[in-house]
């Protein structure tokens, strides 16, 4: 594969190196490099990193956030979540593209879900994932939403492979193994997800504010 920015890169790799892929952790940025040709960010765990990261992120860059998550619900092991609305204390975030994306997923092979995914400052276990499931929330991640509302109108999609649920949680012998597989699955899929970013430049794919919650 050529490198981005290359004299040798034809016109999709040109569109799909202005991409940049948001990776909260290390593993899921090791997974994303060299997988396509956009440019992966390691922008950190949890919120707080991932906002001062994304005060650091190009402003006329389209992007995504793709890493690994728990799942809420009925959602399993090994399933890629496209969410269509990233949601927190805060407020919400819709992604009118989400379910294209997902059915180009789903043609190259991979298990999806549309559905809400929930941030939280912690790591969400037990009763308190059971309530997020009575909400419609299929997964739970720690960073989508503040990198969400610091790229605003740059982010075009947010992807995740659930690596644990509340069958299989995070602390389990089994993580190990059920992480090596979800990493794998977050690079291949990341040509996909790269090439659908750069080709999504119409405003009905763009990340916009969600109604927010009566309840909050």
């Amino acid at each position: 594969m050529a490198r981005p920015g290359s004299a040798a890169l034809g016109g999709g790799e040109r569109a799909t190196a202005r991409v940049r892929l948001c990776a909260p952790l290390r593993c899921e940025a090791l997974a994303l490099r060299g997988a396509s040709s956009a440019r992966v960010l390691r922008t950190g765990f949890g919120p707080r990193r991932s906002a001062l990261a994304a005060a650091r992120l190009d402003g006329h860059r389209p992007l995504a956030v793709a890493g690994l998550a728990g799942g809420v619900g009925a959602t399993a092991c090994g399933v890629v979540v496209v969410a269509d609305e990233v949601r927190d204390e805060s407020g919400a975030m819709r992604l009118p593209g989400a379910r294209v994306l997902a059915d180009r997923l789903r043609a190259a092979g991979f298990a999806v879900l549309v559905g809400p995914i929930s941030s939280a400052d912690h790591v969400v276990s037990g009763p308190e994932r059971a309530a997020l499931a009575t909400t419609g929330v299929v997964a739970v991640d720690m960073e989508s939403a503040a990198l969400a509302r610091a790229a605003d109108r740059r982010l075009r999609a947010v992807v995740r492979v659930v690596v644990d649920t509340a069958v299989t949680p995070l602390v389990h012998v089994r993580t190990p193994d059920r992480a090596v597989r979800a990493l794998l699955r977050l690079r291949r899929l990341a040509p996909v997800l790269a090439d659908w970013v750069a080709e999504s430049g119409s405003a009905d794919r763009r990340c916009r504010p969600g109604p927010r919650d009566p309840s909050q």
